[in-house]
């Protein structure tokens, strides 16, 4: 069972920030997937996500990731993940998409 998701959006000259707290999966997916296309659609904008806070993402998750990268690349824009932690990043590169995303 998930503990929730929350998520804060700041905003600058360059890039939007979106940080998440709590667990990307099929419970919450639909309302992160929702927030995160709104914001690549409505910004246009470089796309920064701090997962510093987050604690676990499923294969929805990811869906939803690869799914707003695309939308992001329409605009010609990017989409940066930071402070991933171990358990995460280590989904990202068995499933190759370390090598789709930029990764700090």
């Amino acid at each position: 069972m998930s503990d929730g998701l929350s998520f804060t959006k700041e905003k600058s000259d360059e890039y939007v920030k979106v940080s998440l707290v709590g667990e990307v999966d099929i419970y919450t997916s639909q309302d992160f997937k929702n927030m995160l296309y709104e914001v690549v659609d409505c910004e246009k904008m470089n796309l920064i996500i701090d997962c510093k806070q987050l604690n676990y993402i499923d294969s929805t998750g990811l869906g939803i990731f690869v799914g707003a990268l695309k939308k992001v690349k329409q605009y010609d824009k990017k989409i940066v993940l930071t402070n991933l932690k171990d358990n995460i990043k280590k989904l990202f590169v068995i499933t190759g998409l370390d090598k789709v995303f930029v990764i700090e």
